[in-house]
């Protein structure tokens, strides 16, 4: 097991499947990983404290104001020790007191408070995990960062079969082995990225330039999703209203010309990603002054293609990074085209997504993307938020990091 010496704190929720929360910590404490655990008021009815710390070797905390405790402030403690939290078996209720931001006992409290992920173990009646209810929670938390696992298809306790069985202690540690293998690659190799986002404005006058509907959002939420890893990422941004952000490293440029610059002057990085859409062409001549309509100055513009950024990072033989993802923004043959993108520039991955639907893509806070590796593997991810897609591909990119560990050997 991979899993060593970290702190997990599991809040275990009220549900028959309560008592698998026992095999878990038993699982984590045989390899010197430290648990603590919050008991909900009706996860008391299925799991007795005394088997709880029996297991942890450590107090059970459940009062949100304990006068033996709080001196230390628990939920602001609690939230800080924890290199996860995990609740197991997440309810229905729980589910939609997370998605209304409550903070009404301990464990919700501390979740609120927590600059940590949190992993959802649902477990409930079919009908209750189906319910719209419930799955329009589910879509909020996804939105809002909370990781989930399960639940699985199979018999549950009331009788009924279905999709609401909680995940097993051994799927789980599965899922916290993979996690948290991610972030000691990271952090071991100290790895380092760039993201280009954005438009890139080239000016034919003061007040009139060549562009394109970027709105730098996908891109803006890849890097967030890459340094929440622990990736050191630095943001090449074109004009856009995105937020500065403590965690990023951020440059903002105007023109093709300035990103290139800041590309180059970034280099050496493990990992760059260019979701920019950089304007192809700009005008060989900028006016000074704005050009007036009724003079007819000039019948045509006169254009020259920009530097490509994304070849020259994937033809780059002294700071090639090693990782190289193109975006593939298209409006027809969409898989075609970013395949032939990718292997003109030398790509590892392209990203590709249809810029045709006005309702996705550019200028919208949602998204749909094909991610085609060089090996042909094609993976689609279906519309949702930016944020949820920016994760399932800052998870891509690391998983290929790490699997092709031996270039930084």
């Amino acid at each position: 097991m991979s899993i060593k010496n970290k702190k997990i704190l599991i809040i275990i929720g009220g549900g028959i499947s309560a008592y698998k929360s026992l095999d878990l910590i038993r699982l984590l404490k045989k390899n010197n990983n430290e648990v603590k655990t919050i008991l909900t008021k009706s996860g008391k009815e299925f799991v007795t404290p005394l088997s709880i710390t029996t297991l942890t070797k450590s107090k059970i905390f459940e009062e949100i104001f304990d006068k033996n405790s709080e001196a230390e402030i628990d939920h602001i403690s609690l939230s800080r020790w924890a290199d996860l939290i995990i609740v197991m078996p997440t309810t229905a209720n729980f589910i939609s007191r997370l998605s209304l931001g409550r903070a009404e006992d301990l464990a919700t409290t501390v979740i609120l408070a927590s600059d940590k992920d949190t992993l959802l173990v649902p477990a409930m009646n079919v009908r209750m995990w189906i319910h719209k209810a419930t799955q329009n929670n589910i879509k909020i938390l996804k939105e809002y960062g909370y990781l989930f696992i399960g639940p699985e298809k199979g018999e549950m306790a009331c009788g009924e079969y279905g999709e609401g069985k909680m995940s097993s202690p051994r799927q789980i540690l599965s899922f916290l082995e993979n996690y948290f293998r991610k972030r000691n690659f990271v952090k071991k190799k100290n790895i380092t990225a760039i993201v280009t986002t954005g438009p890139t404005r080239e000016y034919i006058d003061p007040v009139r330039y060549i562009s394109n509907e970027s709105s730098g959002k996908q891109g803006y939420e890849i890097a967030l999703a890459l340094s929440k890893f622990g990736v050191k990422t630095t943001l090449i941004s074109g004009p856009s209203n995105l937020i500065d952000c403590n965690d990023l490293i951020q440059k903002k440029v105007t023109s093709a010309d300035e990103m290139f610059y800041e590309v180059k002057k970034s280099l050496p990085v493990d990992l760059a990603i260019c979701a920019a859409a950089v304007s192809d062409f700009k005008p060989i001549r900028k006016y000074k002054s704005k050009l007036k309509k009724e003079k007819k100055i000039i019948k045509s513009i006169e254009i020259v293609k920009n530097s490509d950024i994304v070849e020259y990072l994937g033809k780059n033989n002294k700071h090639r990074p090693k990782l190289v993802v193109a975006f593939s923004a298209e409006t027809e043959n969409l898989n075609r085209n970013s395949v032939s993108k990718m292997k003109k520039k030398n790509c590892d991955l392209v990203v590709a997504n249809d810029v045709s639907d006005k309702k996705i893509g550019f200028n919208s806070d949602y998204n749909e993307v094909t991610i085609i590796d060089n090996k042909g593997k094609v993976e689609v991810i279906k519309k949702n938020k930016k944020s949820i897609i920016a994760n399932k591909i800052a998870e891509i990119v690391l998983d290929k990091l790490l699997f092709n560990d031996r270039n930084f050997n």
